[in-house]
Formats: C-alpha cells, sequence, structure tokens
C-alpha cells in the first residue's frame, strides 16, 4: 500500500517529467527568483530564439542557458531568466521560468508562456529535434492541463518589434496547427 502510495506521490510531484523537461536545478548552479504561477490552462505560447549560438549537446545547452540567463538579470534587468521553457538543439526541452510569470513578451507575460528555441534562426531552421522536441512539449502539456487545448501559437516578432523568432523559424510555426496570424 505505502509502495503505491510513494509512486503516486512521485507522479504528481514529477509531472512535468513527464514532458520530458529538464528541471530548472539541473542546469542552473544559482536558484531560480521565485515568481507568481501563471493562471491554467494557459491559452497563448509565443515562440522566440535566444540569438545565441545553437547547441546540440546537453552541457553546450547548459552553458548557453547560463549565459542567457546572466544576461537577462545583469543586462536587461529582469529578475531571472525570461522565457518560460528553453528548447535545445539536443531535442531537449529546459524549464527556465516554467509556469510561472516570465520576462519574454512585454504586455502578455502574464498570460503566455514564452518558448524560446536556443540558437539563431534568421538564417536556418532549427534542428528537426528541437522542432519535435517543442511539438511534444506542447502536446504532453495540454494532456496535463497546463496549456488549453485550444491555445493559440505566434511568433514573438507579431507581437512586439522583434527580430526574433528569426525568418526561418517563423516560417516553420507558421505552418503548425495552433499558429495564427493575428491573436483576435
Amino acid at each position: 500500500m505505502y509502495h503505491y502510495l510513494f509512486l503516486l506521490c512521485l507522479i504528481f510531484v514529477n509531472a512535468d517529467q513527464e514532458c520530458d523537461v529538464i528541471d530548472y536545478a539541473q542546469w542552473s548552479p544559482n536558484p531560480r527568483n521565485e515568481r507568481p504561477p501563471l493562471s491554467k490552462p494557459v491559452n497563448l505560447v509565443i515562440v522566440q530564439h535566444t540569438a545565441t549560438e545553437t547547441c546540440s549537446d546537453d552541457e553546450s545547452c547548459k552553458v548557453i542557458l547560463i549565459a542567457v540567463r546572466q544576461n537577462h538579470i545583469e543586462k536587461l534587468k529582469f529578475t531571472d531568466i525570461g522565457n518560460s521553457f528553453y528548447i535545445g538543439g539536443n531535442g531537449m526541452v529546459y524549464e527556465g521560468a516554467g509556469w510561472n510569470i516570465g520576462a519574454h513578451t512585454r504586455g502578455f507575460n502574464d498570460k503566455s508562456i514564452g518558448v524560446s528555441f536556443i540558437g539563431d534562426f534568421r538564417d536556418t531552421p532549427p534542428p528537426n529535434a528541437a522542432l519535435k522536441a517543442v511539438q511534444d512539449f506542447l502536446s504532453c502539456s495540454v494532456k496535463n492541463e497546463n496549456l488549453d487545448e485550444n491555445y493559440i501559437l505566434v511568433g514573438h516578432g507579431q507581437l512586439s518589434p522583434t527580430i526574433s523568432p528569426g525568418v526561418k523559424l517563423q516560417e516553420v510555426i507558421e505552418t503548425w496547427e495552433h499558429w495564427r496570424d493575428n491573436l483576435l
């Protein structure tokens, strides 16, 4: 009996593990500054890119994420890393702000998640492993009721004057089922 209760507790504690998300504490040497949680299910996904080097293995992705966090805190004066989740070229999803309010898109931080692909995708699209990982993550997030089944997906440049998520990534997301050309 106790064995089953223990397993059930593990399932609830590690709900994001089901979506193959690498927990923030697994990649960052510093504790995250906690933020208020988003109201769930979230109905807006904003896709971005980090405009950094790409990464193809766990160690290089972690190095880039640590630098992104440091840039967000020191240069941009955010309270912590801005995006909710980061997608590595290795096909892994890394927790940033998670299902808490982030700092990724002015006017939308408290009602959306920011999903940022690690790399610069103005001239080339992300690797197939990264594209599959984000689609699997979004599907799993719907199943876990963190994301509304009728969520809307847009590129960051549709809401803010920026080059993000990059032309080639924008072209890809415009073929996805939940993409919309506007929020109306």
